[in-house]
């Protein structure tokens, strides 16, 4: 199979799909790996490196032209919509339940889009999500303690206090991967910490493995607005994989903050849950202030970090790069059912049922198109 990545041109994005590793991973399996020109430069991957291994280095549009299947690591933009051609899988991050363009171009041009984030592992877990959720939630708290420095409009606080001086309260909606490495991270600068979520066996292992020094909390709406109230760093982070994000903190919380408190949405890449944040922000202007509240949205978060994040990516996506390269991807669905839990289109098809209800769209089957 001839495979390629290209450079990721999302504001402020710096990882890559492939690194010179797993290049020559692909090459040693028999493959063709096309690499974009300087792809590689914002993850500390020199063309020269990518050159050793075996690689071609070519231009996007002969990058796109020539491969069977693209990786990438965030969802393809506009001026990549006229390089897909048919049949043409694309493997990486592509959030597609708020993307009605992107949504749209992958049907018209009868991609096969197999999305990172709706791949399921063992156990039902997200492993190709999981290592940027990790990244994601430890950067939530770094970045949250930035921005309440009274020079971006917040507190003029250290979150984690000083002797004498109370620290701040950290409270993060939803326990999973994010939530746990938030949390992680607030407690090691000395912060309160609560976070709420629905399942209360992830809240006593949240509770066991902190030895109760974060508060845990069965998330409903009394409570998430008791909560977002004494908030000074609020982090959403609920995840419905593939589906639009619940808006779980209305309005009228965010109203009832105290002025100068942050807040970080990191399911913003699928809607968001701030009922106030009302559109995607970037690195280069990554926030805004409403009713005296500092909001940060940024989709790619993890992008600002790519030597760690690229690495971290790449050894957890790399297996299933291989397997869709030496067995084709219908046969590599067929074989494995949770990486076939990753496609979203297919022949001008949606394929996941969150993403069709989500853009009010047919949906077909897995069964239909695996015949």
């Amino acid at each position: 199979m001839i495979i390629g990545t290209v450079t990721e041109i999302k504001d402020h994005e710096f990882r890559v799909g492939l690194t010179p590793a797993g290049c020559h991973v692909l090459k040693e399996a028999g493959h063709t790996v096309l690499v974009e020109k300087g792809a590689g430069e914002g993850s500390g991957f020199t063309d020269e490196e990518y050159k050793a291994v075996g690689v071609q280095l070519l231009d996007k549009k002969e990058v796109f032209d020539k491969t069977d299947m693209i990786v990438k690591v965030k969802e393809p933009l506009a001026p990549e919509y006229n390089m897909f051609h048919e049949n043409q899988i694309l493997f990486t991050y592509l959030h597609l339940a708020p993307e009605i363009e992107l949504t749209e171009a992958l049907l018209k041009n009868k991609v096969v889009g197999i999305a990172f984030e709706t791949v399921r592992g063992t156990n039902n877990s997200l492993p190709l999500l999981s290592p940027m959720s990790r990244v994601a939630g430890r950067m939530s708290v770094q970045i949250g303690a930035q921005y309440l420095e009274r020079q971006y409009g917040g507190k003029g606080m250290v979150l984690g206090g000083v002797p004498g001086v109370e620290p701040g309260q950290v409270v993060i909606i939803g326990g999973g991967t994010v939530g746990l490495n938030a949390a992680k991270m607030a407690v090691g600068l000395g912060a309160k910490v609560a976070v709420l979520d629905m399942n209360p066996e992830r809240l006593s292992y949240i509770d066991d493995i902190f030895n109760g020094r974060v508060e845990t909390v069965v998330s409903n709406s009394f409570e998430i607005a008791r909560w977002t109230k004494k908030a000074d760093l609020l982090i959403s982070c609920v995840l419905i994989p593939g589906a639009m994000t619940p808006k779980l903190v209305k309005a009228y919380m965010v109203k009832e903050m105290s002025k100068g408190s942050v807040i970080i949405d990191v399911a913003i890449d699928q809607g968001g849950g701030v009922e106030t944040i009302d559109h995607v922000t970037t690195h280069t202007d990554p926030i805004y202030i409403k009713y005296g509240i500092v909001h940060y949205a940024v989709a790619n978060i993890p992008g600002a970090v790519p030597k760690t994040s690229t690495i971290a990516l790449a050894n957890s996506t790399l297996p299933y790069v291989l397997k869709i390269a030496n067995k084709g991807w219908k046969q590599a669905l067929k074989d494995d059912v949770g990486l076939a839990q990753g496609l979203n289109t297919v022949n001008g098809r949606i394929t996941f049922k969150a993403v069709a209800d989500a853009l009010n769209k047919p949906f077909t089957k897995l069964e239909e198109v695996l015949k």
